[in-house]
Order: C-alpha cells, then sequence, then structure tokens
C-alpha cells in the first residue's frame, strides 16, 4: 500500500509552529505520510504576489487531503477570505466542528460533546451579491438557499450521526421569520429526518439555541444547520471547552478535505513558542478519522486527554506556564 501524501499549510503567524508540532505528533503515532507543502495567505502573498496560488490549488485538487494551519486575509483586499474560496473552489459544502470537554482546561462545563454542522457554501454568509450603493448610504447582501444544498448537508449530518452512534440531531433554523430561505432549510431538513427514524430529530430556532447552549449545553448532540449561523454557533459551542484553541474543523466535500484549525493566526504571539497546538493537533485527529486510521486517531486523542489533565507542561491558555515546543514534547513522550 503506497503511503497517503497530505498537502500541508503552515499558514500565517503562530500556523507553522503549531503544525509542526500536529506533523510531528502523526509521526510519533506511526502514520507513514507523505507531506507535500505549499502556501497561503500572507506569506504566500510576500513569496508570490498571490494569497492562494495555482500551485497550492493543483496540490489540494492532486492529494484530496490538507492539513492547514491559520490563514490571514488582508483587510480591504478583494478578496472576501481564503477559506470562503477554497470551500466555493473544491465545493466542500459540509463543516464539521466537534466540542468536547477536556479536564483541566479552564472550561464553564464538563462533559460537553457537541458536533455542529454547517452548510459551507450557500446562505447569508457565502456573501453572494454585495453592493454598496448611494454613495456608501445604502448596502445590500443577498441570501441563497437550494433545496440540494440544504439536502446534502442534512443527510450528512444524519449519516454521520448514524455513523457515531449519536442519539439526536438539532436542526437549527430562523424559518419563523426568514420564511424563504430559511423555511426552505427547514422544510428539506424535516423531509431528510423521516429517512433516519434511528436518530430522533429535534427542531430550534437559532436565538433560543444560543440561550440553550448557553444555560444546558448537555442536551445537543448533533446540531445541523445553515452557514452564517453554523459560523456563530460553532464559536459558541468553543467558549463552552474552553476557548478556539481546543477546537478544530474539516472541510468535507464528496472527493477532497481540508483539516484545520479555526482559530485566527494571532500574530501577536507569533515566533514567541507561546501557542497551544491542540486545535491542530484535534483537526488531526478528524483527518484521521475521515482517513479510516480510527485507532491512530484515538491514540493521539488519549495522549492529549491525559498532557491536559495532568496539567504537564501545558501552555498559558489552559493554566500552565510552558509553550509549543515543551505541550509537543510531553505529547511524543505519551505517544
Amino acid at each position: 500500500m503506497s503511503s497517503q501524501t497530505i498537502t500541508v499549510i503552515k499558514g500565517d503567524g503562530i500556523g507553522p509552529s503549531i503544525v509542526e508540532a500536529a506533523i510531528q505528533v502523526l509521526d510519533k503515532v506511526g502514520c507513514n505520510f507523505n507531506y507535500e507543502y505549499v502556501e497561503a495567505g500572507l506569506t504566500a502573498l510576500e513569496t508570490t504576489g498571490e494569497l492562494l496560488p495555482q500551485t497550492t490549488l493543483d496540490a489540494i485538487a492532486r492529494n484530496k487531503i490538507t492539513l492547514k494551519g491559520p490563514l490571514t486575509t488582508p483587510v480591504g483586499e478583494g478578496f472576501t477570505s481564503i477559506n470562503v474560496t477554497l470551500r466555493k473552489k473544491f465545493n466542500l459544502y459540509s463543516n464539521v466542528r466537534p466540542v468536547i470537554s477536556f479536564k483541566g482546561t479552564k472550561a464553564r462545563y464538563e462533559n460537553i460533546d457537541i458536533i455542529t454542522v454547517r452548510e459551507n457554501t450557500e446562505g447569508m454568509y457565502s456573501g453572494a451579491g454585495q453592493i454598496v450603493k448611494n454613495e456608501g448610504e445604502l448596502a445590500e447582501a443577498m441570501s441563497v438557499v437550494t433545496r440540494e444544498g440544504s439536502e446534502r448537508i442534512v443527510e450528512f449530518a444524519f449519516e454521520l450521526a448514524r455513523r457515531e452512534k449519536r442519539k439526536k440531531v438539532t436542526i437549527v433554523h430562523k424559518a419563523n421569520i426568514l420564511k424563504s430561505t430559511s423555511g426552505l432549510f427547514l422544510k428539506t431538513a424535516r423531509e431528510v429526518a423521516l429517512r433516519y427514524p434511528d436518530i430522533q430529530a429535534s427542531e430550534m430556532i437559532v436565538d433560543n439555541a444560543c440561550m440553550q447552549l448557553v444555560m444546558n449545553p448537555q442536551q445537543f448532540d448533533v446540531i445541523v444547520t445553515t452557514n452564517l449561523f453554523g459560523d456563530i454557533l460553532s464559536d459558541l459551542c468553543a467558549g463552552l471547552v474552553g476557548g478556539l484553541g481546543m477546537a478544530p474543523g474539516a472541510n468535507i466535500g464528496k472527493d477532497c478535505a481540508i483539516f484545520e484549525a479555526v482559530h485566527g493566526s494571532a500574530p501577536d504571539i507569533a515566533g514567541k513558542n507561546l501557542a497551544n497546538p491542540s486545535s491542530v493537533i484535534l483537526a488531526s485527529v478528524q483527518m484521521l478519522e475521515y482517513l479510516g486510521m480510527k485507532d491512530k486517531a484515538e491514540k493521539i486523542l488519549a495522549a492529549l486527554t491525559d498532557v491536559i489533565a495532568s496539567g504537564d507542561r501545558t501552555t498559558r491558555d489552559l493554566g500552565g506556564s510552558h509553550g509549543t515546543t515543551d505541550f509537543t514534547a510531553a505529547m511524543l513522550e505519551r505517544l
């Protein structure tokens, strides 16, 4: 069996150091991956004059699996966002963001285990039809939701729930007010839910969902929702388990997937050996699960759980006083 080649985008700011940590972990657990390093974001802009060079796009298309650090999209450029562009270009319609409680973090809750499945290509967030008129007095944007887009994301969520032996999928919407777009999403989601009698389906309006997540997050299992709501809710979920440093994300399409840290590039601490690499390590765990390497994924997760619970060489955001390299060393020892 030939070994899998992974496209690696180290990213900007703290990206290179935390991605390097994740790769050491993957190698230590014996994944035998080949890595093809390519650039995107500010790093690529400086070397190639482009935020997303064609060579990078070619590598993503060729290898089908990408591990990515945080990227900086410069403010005020013509480019909405590198992430949005990648999702559209490779039709990565599903954004999967799991959060789990780790003992030893400064989280407000325990026993949280929620997966947010977010539609990744349509709706308000996609930035379609943005115009500013009347010399800046009026702005417009367009939200387009399709039956096909809604159906495939809800199917994805129910299939995930079934595969992971989850009990419940909560469909989050705003169909009471946005009767056209959110209404179509909800109507389609109800039809899909009927095909999965083994999984409990419930519905919740997005503002109530926010309140419920704060008051009683343990009631949630899998959440499925549209692009903009999913963006907001998945960050809220990250806040329940100690912040974005503990939150990975996967962008999954039919035959291509990008696994990433969902937080920013934190230029203020770049190069200072302070960053917590957990998000990219957890994204690697998602990647291994996607590749069917569940045993290796479990080993990494167990090691990470132990490092954080024991407080052995943890980073400042976890209440420790150590940096990226010490944290990584603690991980490698356990593996």
